[in-house]
């Protein structure tokens, strides 16, 4: 992917006020409701709000539900799970048809690793790594609960040892495009390829991918794929899910959660189920229609921004970021993990990573922990700045300077880490 515009990256403190003078994408800041006494480094997590959502949001409740009613149902809302679709397809390499929203991304892996299985039963194995985000294990393993082993299997092992792994057995092949602890970005392309020549399907999940790194899932000819909404693409908290099906694959596909959303002709209320073509199968219940309005004006941004623009931009920052702490004797206990291939986030290890990881936030750098001892910080190009690297570094380096992390109050967790 042409990164041109990010070609190069700042050499020490100095230099990112220049960068950030120059940089293509500096307008879509103001667009995002920040507070600038802080550093967001957690949109890998949670994407800040977006001015346009509040006011749609506002619209939604005041307009549409508050004076419209139930008549809002035909003017906008019915048709939310394909129009918000049609606006996340060019971002991850897709068809507007091939793509819904719906649900969370737990159902959605539900849904296919179910439909997949039915499809080819002879095939039970669901394949995938220790180290796949948790929750996409979770609901392999129970669907493997609930088939029992003759019909359904998962199967983890270590990431080099999938080619050697796959074999006629395997159904499918569940991946996440980027590894949520370490930041390691996987090559669609490769591991799908891998997965069709030993006769399997593979599932991408793109919830750490989507808005930051090339997908192209048509290109690779990726069979399904699922996101969430409210990480990179800034939908909200508990924004909808999308879903990706191949067109090749969606007619022999049974969805199993026969939900009225899904049914061929869901208002004649008929006593049996009948699937609906193509895409719309993959609906279910009533669509939470604040979420998924909020959703809708969230990808409103995304019409005019270059995603060239965003993955150079991406890995400049991540780049950056690196320079300068692996450049700072003040930052010599802490370790970079530094896979050949990265997503929009950096992670660093150390014995003390929690309570490092409260003293920043509580400093005004907002960023996460993730178990046993990685402090994470998610660069979102749209609005973080290079001035932010660096002023993440300086209290980073005050912080452990003066030992701050030790005190009592930053060993502390909540319920949300």
């Amino acid at each position: 992917m042409n990164t041109e515009s990010h070609n190069r990256i700042p050499s020490g403190k100095t230099a990112a006020a220049e960068f950030d003078a120059k940089d293509a994408m500096s307008d879509y800041r103001i667009q995002f409701i920040l507070d600038d006494s802080e550093i967001y480094l957690d949109g890998n997590s949670l994407g800040p709000l977006l001015h346009g959502v509040k006011d749609r949001i506002n619209h939604t409740v005041d307009h549409e539900w508050g004076r419209r009613l139930i008549r809002s149902w035909n003017e906008s809302w019915i048709d939310l799970p394909r129009s918000v679709a049609a606006k996340v397809a060019p971002i991850i390499g897709a068809a507007a048809e091939n793509v819904r929203f719906a649900d969370s991304v737990s159902i959605n892996l539900f849904k296919l690793m179910a439909a997949s299985l039915i499809a080819a039963p002879e095939k039970t194995v669901i394949l995938s790594v220790k180290d796949m985000f948790p929750t996409d294990l979770y609901i392999a393993e129970g669907l493997a609960q609930l088939l029992g082993p003759g019909r359904c299997e998962l199967q983890l092992i270590e990431f080099d040892e999938i080619s050697a792994t796959l074999s006629e057995t395997t159904n499918l092949l569940l991946l996440s495009q980027v590894n949520f602890r370490t930041g390691e970005a996987y090559d669609v392309a490769e591991m799908t390829n891998l997965a069709h020549q030993a006769g399997a399907r593979v599932l991408w999940d793109l919830s750490h991918s989507a808005g930051v790194l090339p997908v192209n899932l048509e290109l690779n000819q990726v069979d399904y794929a699922v996101g969430c909404g409210y990480k990179f693409l800034n939908g909200g908290p508990g924004a909808p899910a999308f879903v990706y099906v191949d067109p090749g694959l969606q007619k022999d596909l049974q969805q199993p959660l026969s939900g009225w959303m899904g049914h061929a002709a869901p208002f004649e209320f008929q006593p049996a189920y009948q699937p609906a073509p193509g895409m719309d199968q993959f609906l279910v219940g009533t669509p939470g229609i604040l979420g998924m309005s909020a959703m809708d004006a969230a990808l409103d941004l995304w019409q005019d921004i270059s995603l060239d623009q965003v993955f150079g931009k991406s890995q400049a920052l991540t780049a950056y970021f690196i320079q300068l702490v692996e450049q700072s004797e003040a930052l010599g206990s802490l370790s970079v993990i530094k896979p050949a291939s990265r997503g929009s986030q950096v992670s660093l290890t150390h014995e003390d990573a929690f309570a490092i990881s409260q003293a920043l936030i509580d400093a005004g750098i907002i960023c996460d922990f993730r178990t046993p001892n990685i402090i994470r910080f998610g660069f979102a190009p749209l609005y973080t700045r290079f001035q932010d690297v660096v002023t993440t570094i300086t209290r980073l380096e005050e912080i452990l300077i003066n030992a701050h992390y030790q005190n009592p109050k930053y060993q502390v967790a909540g319920k949300v880490t």
